[in-house]
Order: structure tokens, then sequence, then C-alpha cells
């Protein structure tokens, strides 16, 4: 919890400046395309939880030109594919929130989550002690999924 409460927002888009920096455990990033990027949710809500995120800063999905539509689409497959081969989920929850009312917590630049799910990962621990508990560190997740993301490339 005091990683999270210790976490500054920045004044500048957190979607825009990550591509800027070389992939690795510092930006997440485990896959880049054409028009939109894979990256790591920095607070996940279980292991393997993943964003799909347009290069374009856009809070608007109509905003998007067919193209990136099209490609985010594949990135979404590609990353439910991915969290398959390494975790093995039950389930999955994926979409996207549009706007503060619908649950966006980073209204400004519109993004897509892959949220891997099993039976029972709603524990008393989130639901009672605000507490998230994920059986692996964020680096050991990253080094899992990017692996096999370049296994699928």
């Amino acid at each position: 919890m005091a990683y999270i409460q210790s976490y500054k927002k920045q004044p500048v888009c957190i979607f825009c400046e990550a591509p800027d920096q070389a992939d690795g455990v510092e930006n997440l990033i485990v896959f880049r395309g054409h028009r939109a990027y894979v990256i790591l949710n920095r607070f996940p809500y279980t292991s393997g939880h993943m964003m799909i995120v347009p290069y374009a800063h856009t809070d608007a999905l109509e905003a998007l030109d067919s193209e990136a539509r099209t490609e985010i689409m594949e990135l979404i497959t590609k990353s439910i594919q991915v969290v398959q081969d390494v975790y093995r989920p039950e389930g999955y929850n994926a979409g996207i929130n549009l706007g503060e009312a619908a649950g966006a917590g980073i209204k400004e630049h519109l993004h897509f989550h892959v949220v891997p799910r099993w039976l029972g990962d709603t524990n008393f621990m989130s639901s009672l002690g605000n507490t998230r508990v994920l059986p692996e560190s964020l680096d050991v997740t990253y080094q899992r999924v990017r692996g096999a993301f370049e296994k699928r490339i």
C-alpha cells in the first residue's frame, strides 16, 4: 500500500511518455505495434494484467483511425493468447473504461485492459482488507510475458 500511496501523478501523460523509454521493467512495455503497444499495469488486479494503448493521445475511440482500432483488437487477442500461455487463467476481463464516470483511472488517454481471472480470485484481502495480493513481482511478470510475446512474433 505504501508503494501505491507514494506514487505521484505526473503532469505529462504516462501513456505518451512510456514509448519514449527503452523497453524493460522501468517502462513495462512488453510489445510494440505500429499504432499501439502492450504494457503491464503498474498496479495490477492480477498477475498478467496488461493494457493495450494507442500511441495517439486521445480519450475518444472514434478519434482513432480504423487501422489503429484494428491493430488494438489484434493486440488484445495476442495478449489473451500470451496470458493463456503463461498463466492458464480460467477466464478474462477485457475491455475499456471511457471517461471518469466509467472508471477510467487515466481518462485523458484511452487504453484497453486484459485481466486474467481465476475462480475465487476476489478474496477477503481485496474485499475487506483493501489490499491486493499478487503471487509474483512485476519484474518476474515482465520477463515471463515479454518472453511469451517474443515466441509468438
